[in-house]
């Protein structure tokens, strides 16, 4: 029998297929954080208080999670070729977002900022899905390329924000309409590629079978931890970024920052993400799994205990800590899927996916609510150190889900 790979892992078009799938990831998620940028003018706009002003995000994540759901109860990614449920998910969610600008009411921008998350369902999870039947071999590094586009799509409301002159309006219609192009591209440039999945359908029945099994639980637990510090840290870090500015005009500091310096620094503390996930597709591939994801928590863990010593300081120095937390906090993002996907069966996948996802975003909007209050008795210096209960826990959770795996492995 050959050992030489299949021609068709070989095929060129997978490298445009993948740069296609990433500029249209890149786009399409910008959304997701559109309004967050510009927070500060919609409180200032109807008067909203910090736990108030954090719905504006919680509220995509909610989204987030019913759209999922529906997708996998009504089975819509097999049912729509992927191209079309792509291109019209990403449609709802521009016009959903584009909605903001004429809304009047903080009640309003809930529902708007919902029907964004819900529709941001049919954008993220699909791409990955799609990159995979272009990817055998590389599949790590082609899903860690995919979650790096949409990482630096999400910062991209915090670019167009520090522009000079950039209010709420042009950040949340520039959001807009990079989504309609991503969805032009993936309704005129994708096709699927030569490795496509099985129908894996969501199942309440195989949610107990999933639930019971040790291995899955404890992969989904790492992910928890995971999730627990990485949205919160996403949602405040330019809030932290900004209070740490004033903190340094009010120690005597002979210049000012701008809001727009501000901002470009928010921009790059999410956007250096994308060069962390490319990182982490690639460690996985040839370090394992396991190993990155414990690499990336201690990293990402330790930059949030060690970031309150640069509070006041230079945005420069505060900065590079920033970015740096940036980088290794979503560096891993991509392996919790592929963990979970070697603990299950192959016919409960979709499944265990599923719950696992939802579990995962339904905790982010604890974890994002938690910093509103704890601001107000700690102050921005010393509120991240928690998130570090994220990794902590994470780590533990990998770490019992390598021995479990080496003991069974065992002769």
């Amino acid at each position: 029998m050959s050992l030489q790979p299949d021609v068709s892992d070989r095929d060129a078009r997978r490298w445009r297929m993948l740069g296609l799938l990433a500029t249209a990831e890149l786009l399409g998620m910008s959304l997701w954080f559109a309004a967050s940028a510009v927070a500060t003018q919609l409180a200032d706009r109807w008067g909203l208080g910090p736990s108030q002003t954090a719905w504006l995000t919680t509220i995509v994540q909610l989204g987030f999670v019913c759209g999922t759901a529906v997708t996998a109860l009504l089975n819509l990614a097999d049912l729509l070729p992927s191209k079309w449920f792509f291109a019209i998910a990403a449609l709802a969610g521009a016009m959903a977002n584009s909605a903001l600008v004429v809304t009047n009411s903080f009640a309003l921008a809930l529902v708007c900022r919902f029907a964004t998350g819900f529709s941001l369902a049919g954008v993220y999870p699909p791409a990955m899905k799609m990159a995979s039947t272009w990817f055998r071999a590389r599949r790590g590094l082609a899903i860690g390329t995919v979650v790096g586009a949409l990482t630096v799509g999400k910062a991209t409301p915090y670019l167009v924000h520090a522009l000079p002159e950039a209010g709420p309006h042009v950040v949340i219609m520039v959001a807009s309409v990079c989504a309609v192009v991503a969805a032009l591209l993936i309704a005129g440039f994708y096709s699927d590629g030569p490795y496509p999945f099985p129908p894996r359908p969501f199942s309440w029945s195989l949610v107990r079978s999933v639930a019971e099994r040790r291995e899955w639980r404890l992969a989904t637990s790492g992910y928890l931890g995971h999730m627990f510090e990485l949205y919160s840290f996403w949602t405040w870090i330019p809030l932290f970024l900004a209070a740490s500015a004033r903190a340094q005009r009010g120690e005597g500091s002979s210049a000012g920052v701008t809001g727009g310096l501000v901002s470009a620094v928010a921009f790059g503390t999410i956007a250096v993400g994308g060069l962390g996930c490319v990182w982490g597709g690639l460690s996985a591939d040839s370090r394992g799994r396991e190993r990155l994801v414990i690499l990336a928590m201690v990293s990402s863990g330790a930059c949030s205990l060690l970031i309150p010593l640069a509070f006041g300081r230079s945005l420069w120095i505060v900065g590079a800590l920033a970015w740096a937390w940036g980088f290794f906090v979503i560096a891993d993002s991509a392996q919790f899927s592929a963990l979970v996907t070697e603990a299950v069966p192959p016919h409960a996948v979709g499944t265990a996916l599923t719950v696992q996802t939802s579990l995962g975003f339904l905790l982010t909007m604890v974890s994002i609510q938690l910093i509103p209050p704890l601001v107000s008795f700690v102050g921005w210096r010393w509120v991240f150190p928690v998130l570090a209960l994220g990794p902590m826990f994470g780590i533990a959770s990998i770490r019992r889900l390598m021995a479990f795996r080496a003991a069974r492995s065992a002769p």
